[in-house]
């Protein structure tokens, strides 16, 4: 279940999340939103999901792509953040 935190921060940003039925917004999956916000939000967005779902469990999630969905982020941004969570998120790569 979605901490009320994390539902108002999906609620916040839901303008990145312009393809996806109003009513099913605040049920993304993590992947979809840890790669929604790494692709399309602004570094205030990041450092802010970050702070709600923690660097290690985004890292997690991050690193938990593979196939299509790895493919889903944008090379430098897949680049950017591999380089983060394996400095700032030990442990998850």
């Amino acid at each position: 279940m979605r901490s009320p935190i994390l539902k108002q921060y999906i609620n916040k940003h839901r303008n990145l999340f312009w393809y996806t039925p109003e009513d099913k917004k605040e049920d993304v999956s993590d992947d979809f939103l840890v790669e929604t916000i790494l692709n399309y939000g602004t570094m205030e967005d990041v450092k802010e999901l970050f702070k709600i779902m923690g660097i290690k469990n985004a890292a997690k999630v991050f690193f938990s792509a593979n196939g299509r969905m790895k493919n889903n982020y944008y090379p430098e941004i897949y680049n950017l953040f591999n380089l983060v969570f394996s400095r700032h998120a030990q442990g998850n790569t």
